[in-house]
């Protein structure tokens, strides 16, 4: 590998990082509002609001429905109307977000919907309102659920942040295709799919660790 090579791998891994922290950030703080407000005005929620919860689920759906690269593709105006490009890696965390924030509001509903609901009840019976259910019983107890959830999203994310690389995206991917695939070099490729194994797995464990750490059950 050259020191070209090196230096571009190393420009590589910060922009997966990149991507990855910003489309985490935004997929937490899009994707957890959507998911309360889902269990909220659910049948059996805070407060049933059959309509409003029906349409935002309608819509969670065709978004979850559409394939990564499909989506990519299809959004080229919207991140080029935002970003002013459509190209990089900022480019790319608009569709990331947009894809990967359907994906973990589903996960936070299960885990907040598994919460038991005689404590609900028991806050209810003593006068607590739907901000205090939300604070002190909805988000502690489904805590340990949700750093799961979250932690299997973030590597999604560093998974299709490498597929958005195929188009222009940056990060390993591109790497991976411009001087491994492109070039026939077996050992780029092999270096790549080594630190996306170290990377996911950082990250697994971190996420393993904190959903224990805050696991009181």
């Amino acid at each position: 590998m050259s020191p070209y090579q090196l230096e571009q791998l190393y420009k590589a891994i910060w922009e997966t990082t990149e991507m990855t922290v910003a489309c985490g950030f935004l997929t937490l703080v899009g994707g957890l509002p959507i998911a309360l407000f889902l269990i909220i005005t659910a049948p059996d929620g805070l407060r049933p609001s059959p309509i409003p919860h029906r349409i935002v689920s309608v819509i969670i759906n065709i978004f979850r429905s559409i394939p990564f690269i499909i989506l990519l593709v299809a959004l080229i105006p919207v991140t080029r109307f935002l970003v002013g490009t459509a190209i990089g890696t900022e480019a790319a965390i608009v569709p990331l977000a947009i894809a990967t924030i359907p994906y973990f509001t589903r996960i936070a509903e299960v885990s907040l919907r598994e919460v038991n609901h005689g404590l609900i009840e028991a806050v209810k019976a003593m006068g607590g309102s739907r901000i205090a259910i939300i604070k002190e019983v909805l988000l502690p107890e489904a805590l340990p659920g949700l750093i799961s959830g979250f932690t299997v999203t973030i590597i999604l994310i560093v998974g299709i942040s490498a597929m958005a690389g195929t188009i222009g995206a940056g990060g390993l991917g591109r790497y991976a295709i411009q001087y491994g695939y492109q070039q026939f070099r077996s050992d780029i490729m092999a270096i790549v799919i080594v630190l996306l194994v170290i990377m996911i797995s950082a990250i697994q464990w971190a996420g393993d660790y904190l959903a224990s750490k805050f696991n009181h059950r």
